[in-house]
């Protein structure tokens, strides 16, 4: 298979190779050939939110996107407002209702900003649809075409966690900016001198919350829907503090591209942060993003300038001699991981650093982690307890805890 037919559009357009997304995002080797539903890689991040116009400027402004494409009342679309927005390889589209009796508004209300689709770049929609019902998935949109003068789209949609859904995209036979109903727009934001191009390059990774006793069923659903297969699985004391605690599992499609990790709550002596985001967001739903830098340091710096709040790691963490010892060196001093909150785990395949944002939004549901890859196929497991113990002083901080 060819780098050409192995790549999504979207990596495609920023300029993106293989060897740059294996270090990024950890790909493995994958033969596509035996896969029931094969999947390309991410194709969108569609959100509901109470302000469209104001979440893409805060995406520029804060996360260094660049607005690509609209959708709205000047095109013909009464019903809301949508922005695309692009970074690397990772396409945000920013929905917010126009007309009173939109959904998007009544799924705002309920949810508040939040992931209403995981769009999936895949090469058969038809094939993925007729697996996928044949494993009983909801199909909510049935494979159909929609054109405009740079092509034709082929889409569908299936339903998953929650009210959130898998839209199904092949768009082999297009070049326009997004989808039919959306033109090309360009932000008169300007980067200032010496800013980097982007902040981040690639999604690693899409992290779901599903209720208490349903973690299992859902794994469940992606392997026999979707031909996903276990990568991690985190239970007992794994994801556990004194008061609270977790389990999580880990799907991935077969070249690891798509990475799903499920969590749902454990009982514990206080509410965890799973039962805090499903009361908050009224339900099952996506929890965070993972956004792959090549430059964490770099990133982080800019999106604190920018007003982008982190949660915090007590000093203990970086002095302690048993991280020292595991950790063994990394690309950059620990005084300057220390200075910025950066995490940093191993494992036996390399190393990683991540961070977490604090929620974006006005309900403590939706964050970001930001996560440099250096041979590490993992998910910071090795952080775990200091990353749920400053979830916690801020759970506590919000009386929610």
């Amino acid at each position: 298979m060819s780098i050409d037919q192995t790549l999504t559009s979207q990596e495609r357009l920023a300029e993106l190779d293989l060897d740059q997304l294996q270090q990024l995002v950890g790909l493995v080797e994958y033969d596509e050939a035996g896969d029931p539903f094969p999947v390309t890689g991410w194709d969108a991040v569609v959100w509901a939110v109470g302000n469209a116009t104001q979440a893409a400027a805060f995406y520029q402004l804060a996360f260094g996107m660049e607005l690509v494409a609209y959708s709205g009342p000047e095109t013909g679309n009464r019903d809301h407002h949508a922005y695309v927005l692009r970074s690397g390889a990772v396409r945000f589209v920013l929905k917010g209702g126009v007309d009173p009796a939109s959904p998007l508004l009544e799924h705002h209300r309920r949810h508040g900003d939040g992931i209403v689709d995981i769009a999936l770049e895949v090469p058969d929609v038809d094939r993925c649809v007729r697996h996928a019902r044949a494993q009983g998935a909801t199909v909510l949109e049935e494979p159909h075409d929609v054109s405009d003068e740079h092509g034709t789209v082929r889409v569908a949609a299936i339903a998953t966690y929650g009210e959130t859904r898998h839209s199904l995209v092949d768009r082999s036979r297009y070049t326009g900016p997004y989808l039919p109903g959306y033109v090309a727009r360009r932000s008169t934001h300007r980067k200032p001198d010496g800013a980097p191009k982007r902040l981040f390059q690639a999604l690693d990774h899409v992290v779901g919350n599903v209720e208490l006793g349903r973690m299992d069923e859902w794994v469940a659903f992606y392997h026999r829907v979707m031909g996903f297969t276990n990568m991690a699985e985190f239970v007992g004391d794994d994801i556990a503090t004194d008061y609270s605690a977790l389990m999580s599992k880990v799907v991935a499609s077969g070249n690891h591209r798509v990475k799903f990790p499920l969590n749902e709550p454990a009982v514990g002596k206080k509410r965890s942060q799973i039962d805090e985001y499903l009361e908050f967001y009224g339900g099952p739903g996506a929890q965070h993003l993972a956004l792959a830098t090549n430059d964490i340091l770099r990133a982080v710096d800019a999106l604190r300038d920018a007003g982008v709040e982190f949660l915090a790691t007590p000093d203990s963490y970086y002095t302690d001699p048993a991280l020292r010892s595991r950790i063994g060196e990394v690309r950059v001093p620990i005084e300057e991981l220390q200075a910025r909150g950066i995490l940093v785990d191993r494992d036996e395949d390399g190393y990683l650093l991540q961070i977490f944002t604090k929620p974006i939004g006005d309900r403590p549901t939706v964050f970001f982690e930001l996560i440099e890859r250096h041979g590490s196929l993992g998910f910071g497991k090795g952080n775990f307890q200091a990353l749920f113990e400053a979830i916690e002083r801020e759970q506590a901080k919000r009386g929610n805890f």
